[in-house]
């Protein structure tokens, strides 16, 4: 009883200026800034939703500038250029991925902004690749394995895969790597750093990589000005 209360009287959801389209976008013009971002988000039943935000809000209340159902070029920037020029034209800033419909998206809607590639989606691309390193030596091993264990059936043995100091064989610690290579080397437990020596001492381009990922997050967290992180990115 509260919540049909509530819905259909207290909140004035029923009177709602936005509610015709609301399922399918939703905008809260007064939000904006000079300062904004947009991504999609996979909100409900693996629905894509695009959404601007006010950076500057830093996810607190009047944080969300507009939600548009899919991301679509054409809807969503029918959607966003149904604000006002000049508050468009105020924002100065817009933080995106590096995805083409967001590029576009962003150089339509606000022309006169300075768009900038979301640096966690840089850092992704560095530790995904890292991480392709770790799937194909694994497959590598994998591949071994098998060429190992049907060599020791045809002269009727038993294979027994040859482990580490730390009880993994090479296909497990090649498997068991996945999380440490994401994190810091500070942030390892005891038997993480056990793991990720044995893991470098047998693959040195391995640890190259990662080490170089990690260099990329320091030059991101570190550097304030932009011609000082783009030497250290050199």
């Amino acid at each position: 009883m509260l919540e049909r209360q509530y819905r259909n009287h207290l909140s004035g959801y029923l009177s709602w200026e936005q509610l015709s389209h609301a399922e399918e976008w939703i905008l809260f013009e007064k939000n904006i800034g000079a300062y904004v971002g947009i991504d999609e988000v996979c909100l409900s039943q693996g629905e894509l939703y695009t959404i601007l935000i006010n950076k500057e809000r830093i996810g607190r209340s009047g944080s969300i500038i507009a939600i548009i159902k899919g991301t679509d070029v054409k809807i969503v920037t029918s959607v966003l250029l149904r604000l006002s020029r000049r508050r468009r034209f105020q924002v100065r800033e817009i933080t995106l991925d590096m995805a083409p419909n967001m590029e576009q998206i962003a150089r339509v809607c606000f022309p006169v902004a300075r768009r900038v590639t979301d640096r966690f989606h840089v850092q992704k691309l560095a530790y995904e690749a890292v991480q392709e390193m770790r799937v194909k030596a694994r497959w590598e091993a994998l591949d071994e394995e098998s060429i190992q264990i049907a060599h020791a059936r045809a002269c009727g043995k038993i294979y027994h895969a040859p482990v580490f100091e730390n009880g993994d064989s090479r296909k497990q610690l090649l498997a068991r790597s996945i999380y440490l290579l994401y994190k810091k080397e500070s942030l390892w437990t005891e038997s993480q750093r056990t793991r990720a020596a044995i893991l470098f001492r047998e693959y040195p381009d391995i640890k190259k990589a990662y080490y170089l990922s990690m260099r990329l997050g320091l030059i991101y967290h570190q550097c304030r000005h932009k011609d000082t992180a783009l030497t250290r990115l050199a």
